[in-house]
């Protein structure tokens, strides 16, 4: 492939990962309500999505979501409505699923929320001058947050070092337990929806990694290697954030 063809795909490939990333954390934020299962319906979801998958665990995950949705009305009524209400308290408010949206809960060794992961992510987010908006409400290490940052990171990449950090926050912090998180909650909710946003979600981010070691001619290191070299980072102090990552607001 040309130079020139090879770096307008690569920029196709940046953009589409981007809005990806962003839709899936709009998603994963807050309750599905009528005006948003409307958008999806509309835009035959996961179907819109601009990245096709080819890993088997992809299009299964996808098949489930596709089903999941087609069991949602358009126009869904209000029992519908509390019944996904219902889901998505249990996945992400309240621990009913024991699926925690936060990386700490699943690294820290007692399971505990707002732990070192939380700060090493803060200081991720800082180097780019970003910060969570609220961190006592919803802390660094939150899926959305980390999807949202992964958007930013690719629709910002100007070059190399962009991806290289996508790549190492991807093995780092993300890929090291939204497997666990996704088949939790495949396992636990009531709504085939959001078993298969969280496969999705999973499958998805796996494979932008593998695109990525393609590209960047660098092959992913093994969960041995991550794991050696996390316990090598040294614990941050804790610092409030001073500014905010766009879109992190609950009424982003």
């Amino acid at each position: 492939m040309p130079p020139g063809q090879a770096c307008d795909s690569l920029l196709l490939f940046r953009h589409a990962v981007a809005q990806d990333l962003m839709g899936f954390a709009l998603l994963h934020n807050g309750e599905l309500e009528g005006a948003l299962l409307a958008q999806l319906h509309d835009a035959d979801f996961p179907n819109s999505l601009q990245l096709e998958l080819q890993s088997e665990p992809g299009r299964q995950a996808l098949a489930v979501t596709r089903r999941g949705l087609e069991r949602i009305p358009a126009a869904p009524d209000q029992r519908t409505l509390d019944l996904l209400a219902a889901d998505y308290a249990a996945i992400y408010l309240n621990n009913g699923c024991r699926a925690s949206p936060c990386e700490s809960v699943w690294i820290d060794e007692e399971g505990l929320a707002m732990q070192e992961p939380m700060f090493q992510i803060r200081e991720i987010y800082a180097r780019y001058g970003l910060a969570v908006q609220d961190w006592r409400r919803r802390p660094d290490d939150h899926l959305v947050h980390q999807l949202q940052f992964l958007s930013y990171l690719f629709e910002h990449a100007g070059g190399k070092d962009r991806l290289l950090e996508a790549a190492r926050f991807l093995d780092e912090h993300l890929l090291r337990w939204v497997e666990g998180f996704a088949a939790r909650v495949a396992g636990c909710c009531d709504s085939l929806f959001y078993a298969g946003l969280a496969l999705l979600t999973a499958a998805y981010v796996g494979e932008v990694r593998d695109y990525l070691a393609r590209v960047l001619a660098e092959p992913r290191p093994s969960a041995e290697e991550i794991d050696e070299r996390m316990r090598s980072k040294r614990p941050v102090g804790v610092r409030e954030p001073t500014a905010y990552v766009p879109g992190a607001s609950p009424t982003w």
